[in-house]
């Protein structure tokens, strides 16, 4: 027997024949009007909701392994038996539905209750701290907060943030948001009712001033303390600014905040000409969402070609064509000397007229807190596997942290969203005394116009590149090795091969130096 067929699929209610799902696939359908999907994974049949609730990527796209289904879109992974969200950036669960077999037909049946009604009372946590404050309120501040409540923690949790907004969505300042699809109040990545819900203290405008790791507490700089059980201090990353002369214009401007990406688009409303500095992911972006409100665009970086670094020469100039051929103008192998006005000149000497300049040549591990407090430095608070810092009950997650990766042997800081939200959780657990090793492969991704790079690992330097595919095409998948070990794999129209990359990279034996 099998059901009707709609727009969206069968009726998973009405019974599905299993000759029609054999193991490993997974069929479209709806559950009561909601869209779902029925996979098939070994001798087990799960239904779940159809949609990643981060950015709706189409979970049918994604990939099943084990118990688990990993978003094709942004890496996000699901526990299929209960629908709950273990790995960011999503931080809600899908819908879970009971399925039960009859004979050889498949009936979705009643809705699951949502994992944490079902488990937050069960789980019982090896250490309780009095308080947790957690110092910053980017993405692995609120990753931490939202994984305490979910693993029952009842304490006292609070967020200090020097930002003038509430967390929110940080990849789409230089993305959507800029390009003007994306409108200001998708941003929030809550709404105000969750934090008094989870009563989580947010406290916004709280710069810190100072750390007292050995008294347990945070003094801001407007005089208020937080004394604390447990401290996460998840500060982030600051702008490197130019030493240059004319860079402190009213029309020069950094990307780093939800503020600064406002007041870019203000400018940009008037703009006819924008200069943009660096020929990095956060340059490149920006250029590109200048360039689609229809801003001559110019682009400046020291580099012989975009991206170079990190992703090698090969990708850097198909990356500089696909600019180009959408208007942007590249001057590399340059820097600027000085802003004048509306005039910005080259190192080579050439000068550009610009109603916008956006300065985006990197960032710094905010580091300065911790460094006064005594913390142990390394290029970034230097952490432990567990995420934990020299001094007990003090941990540090996202783009300030710099920890032992075992996949590639050695300390590593990375400033990838996904990575910092996945920092969050482990600490968070680890706050809770669960002893969470973090070894999770970095992951993260680029947009360029019509075009997303997926990346999963970390390759500071590599001695071979494999391109399987074609770049010109638009499909491909480009490996990175160092003596015959695979550090990353970067990939342009292959989702689903991403997800294989990052699990292939995960069951890898770690490197022995690690």
């Amino acid at each position: 027997m099998s059901a009707k067929q709609s727009g969206r699929g069968p009726d998973l209610k009405k019974g599905i024949a299993l000759r029609d799902l054999p193991e490993g696939a997974m069929m479209l359908g709806q559950v009561d009007s909601e869209e779902a999907i029925l996979l098939h994974s070994g001798d087990s049949l799960y239904a779940v909701g159809a949609l990643c609730p981060h950015y709706h990527a189409p979970l049918q796209m994604g990939f099943v392994a084990g118990n688990t289904l990993h978003c094709p879109l942004h890496h996000a992974c699901f526990d299929l038996r209960t629908g709950e969200a273990t790995r960011a950036p999503a931080l809600d669960p899908i819908p879970c539905w009971r399925v039960e077999r009859v004979g050889e037909t498949v009936f979705v049946r009643e809705r699951l209750p949502a994992p944490e009604a079902r488990t937050s009372s069960l789980r019982r946590s090896p250490r309780v701290p009095a308080s947790v404050v957690i110092v910053g309120g980017g993405a692995a501040g609120l990753a931490a907060a939202n994984m305490l409540r979910r693993d029952g923690y009842a304490g006292p949790v609070t967020m200090l943030s020097a930002d003038d907004s509430a967390p929110y969505d940080r990849p789409n300042l230089s993305k959507d948001f800029l390009t003007g699809t994306a409108p200001a109040d998708w941003m929030p990545l809550r709404n105000p009712e969750y934090y008094a819900e989870q009563k989580i203290d947010l406290v916004l405008h709280a710069r810190a001033s100072s750390l007292d790791v050995q008294n347990r507490s945070v003094m801001l700089e407007n005089g208020r303390r937080f004394d604390f059980g447990a401290l996460l201090i998840a500060t982030g990353a600051e702008p490197v600014h130019l030493e240059i002369p004319g860079a402190d214009q009213a029309h020069v401007h950094y990307l780093r905040s939800f503020a600064d990406s406002r007041a870019i688009l203000a400018k940009a409303a008037s703009a006819r000409r924008a200069v943009v500095v660096g020929a990095g992911f956060i340059g490149l972006e920006v250029a590109g969402s200048l360039r689609a409100r229809g801003i001559d665009v110019h682009l400046v970086g020291q580099e012989s070609a975009p991206l170079e670094r990190i992703l090698g020469a090969e990708v850097g100039h198909f990356v500089q064509n696909l600019h180009e051929s959408h208007g942007v103008r590249f001057h590399l192998d340059a820097t600027v000397s000085r802003i004048d006005g509306r005039q910005v000149t080259l190192s080579d000497g050439v000068c550009l007229d610009a109603d916008l300049v956006v300065l985006g040549v990197g960032v710094r591990p905010a580091t300065s807190l911790a460094q006064k407090a005594g913390l142990a430095i390394d290029r970034g608070i230097a952490v432990d596997a567990f995420l934990e810092t020299n001094v007990p009950d003090v941990f540090a997650a996202g783009d300030v942290a710099r920890w032992p990766d075992r996949h590639s042997g050695r300390r590593i800081r990375v400033e990838h969203w996904v990575v910092a939200q996945r920092q969050g959780q482990a600490a968070a657990r680890n706050i809770l005394g669960y002893r969470v090793r973090f070894d999770a492969v970095p992951f993260f991704w680029s947009q360029h116009y019509d075009v997303a790079i997926h990346y999963v690992g970390h390759a500071e330097s590599w001695d071979q590149t494999e391109i399987e595919g074609s770049l010109e095409s638009r499909d491909c998948a480009v490996t990175y090795k160092s003596a015959g070990r695979t550090l990353a794999v970067a990939t342009i129209g292959r989702d689903r091969q991403s997800l294989q990359a990052e699990l292939a990279l995960e069951r890898m034996e770690p490197t022995r130096s690690a």
